[in-house]
């Protein structure tokens, strides 16, 4: 009998094929219309009980959704570029997270997999020296691209689906695909948990391409050290007046902002962990001679932990609301994105390396790596555990051409088909237990 390491080598070329695809289609957070059509028909196809839309996201607890005329141009342009219509309409207001279970019939443990489907806010390279240039699979979009490699996690998901379905004989219990929206920024997760997604699951695992496993035909499989964060905009509102002849009439929201920009700053450091605090834009003013009465901040804060970082955002909040009193202008604030932190269940890690050196074919199977940043796949682990179970984040390991979000980035391909078949043996294994 064929291993599913060979069946899954099988599939490089189709799975090379399928990245180009998505590669050169890019769609960034709540727009991946085409994207995700393309992952319902080809679920529905192998058998797996699909839901998406309304179904899967929860539309109260959607963060950084853009406004409902952009999202209708993006509806139209998937269709333009094949996706089902229908299907489309479905997932109107940016609802593109879409759910796939596969039943064995046995009794088992419930295992999920969580693939994040959205592109980065960059213009790809044109030049001769990138690859997707040079072969002619660079995004059609301006100012979009797959520049983390999620295009090559919804390959992976969509192939361990067929390797899955295709070894149904060998599982128990259930295999759940989560394909989420609007990683970028991380907003999507909170509303597909919110929905339910994985209230029933014993097993989570997530994964990424690169990183810290940036040596090809390498498996990492506990990542840890992502801290929790929250995005936040706030945005201050005052008076204009003419500057010269009755600048006391003004109220000036730039000066408030500016005032923010600096002390949010002074806010302390953590004892109990790392913390962060970043205002990555400011914008303000009209005119030279106008006192300014709108600015606006978007900034960040991180923690080591989901407190520490709960920390920071009081404590911000506490600074903008006073400065925008010392200038006497209104201040809204709204969240425009979070993650807990990720806590890794370090015997699952350890169970998967085993598992890896058994029954898949990498030169290199490490256990641990400590990551820094966020990810959004936080509130899924999160909401797991809670719930008794367990969770895991994979890193899957490839050369890349250039550091994530970067309009050089790209991969070897290899990687993906090595992904999807130790997804297919640890849902074998997990759901057995």
């Amino acid at each position: 009998m064929t291993s599913i390491w060979e069946q899954a080598q099988a599939l490089r070329e189709e799975m090379t094929a399928r990245r180009r695809n998505l590669h050169q289609h890019p769609e960034t957070g709540w727009t991946e219309f085409r994207t995700a059509s393309m992952v319902i028909e080809e679920l529905r196809q192998l058998g797996y009980e699909v839901s998406f839309g309304a179904e899967v996201v929860d539309e109260a607890s959607m963060m950084g959704v853009p406004p409902a005329a952009e999202l209708e141009q993006y509806m139209a342009r998937a269709v333009s570029e094949g996706a089902d219509p229908e299907l489309v309409k479905q997932m109107a207001g940016g609802k593109t997270g879409v759910v796939a279970v596969l039943r064995s019939g046995k009794p088992g443990k419930t295992v999920a997999f969580r693939f994040d489907m959205d592109c980065n806010d960059v213009e790809e390279e044109r030049g001769a020296g990138h690859r997707p240039a040079q072969e002619g699979f660079a995004s059609c979009h301006t100012k979009a691209m797959h520049a983390c490699g999620h295009d090559g996690h919804v390959t992976i998901g969509l192939a361990a689906a067929k390797l899955i379905a295709a070894n149904r004989e060998q599982l128990a219990g259930t295999v759940k695909l989560i394909f989420q929206p609007a990683e970028e920024g991380v907003r999507g997760a909170y509303a597909m948990v919110n929905a339910g997604v994985v209230d029933d699951v014993d097993y989570l695992f997530g994964g990424h391409i690169g990183f810290k496993a940036t040596a090809d035909n390498a498996l990492i499989t506990m990542t840890d050290g992502f801290l929790a964060t929250t995005k936040l905009d706030a945005v201050f509102k005052g008076v204009s007046a003419h500057a010269g002849a009755a600048p006391e009439q003004g109220k000036n929201a730039l000066l408030a902002a500016a005032q923010s920009a600096i002390s949010l700053n002074t806010i302390s450091r953590h004892s109990q962990g790392s913390s962060r605090i970043n205002v990555g834009v400011l914008n303000a003013g009209t005119g030279r001679n106008v006192v300014p009465d709108i600015a606006s901040l978007k900034l960040e804060t991180r923690g080591a932990t989901t407190e520490i970082n709960n920390f920071m955002v009081s404590e911000a909040r506490r600074i903008l609301e006073a400065c925008a009193a010392m200038y006497d202008v209104q201040l809204q604030v709204t969240m425009a994105g979070a993650a807990p932190a990720c806590l890794a269940d370090k015997e699952l890690g350890h169970e998967v390396a085993e598992l890896a050196k058994a029954k898949c074919g990498y030169e290199q199977v490490l256990e641990y790596v400590d990551m820094g940043g966020s990810e959004d796949c936080g509130y899924f682990m999160e909401r797991v555990q809670q719930r008794g179970g367990q969770a895991l984040y994979m890193m899957y390991g490839t050369q890349i051409a250039a550091g994530h979000h970067n309009s050089h980035f790209d991969f070897h391909e290899d990687c993906m088909w090595k992904a999807a078949a130790t997804l297919t043996e640890i849902a074998v294994h997990f759901t057995n237990k």
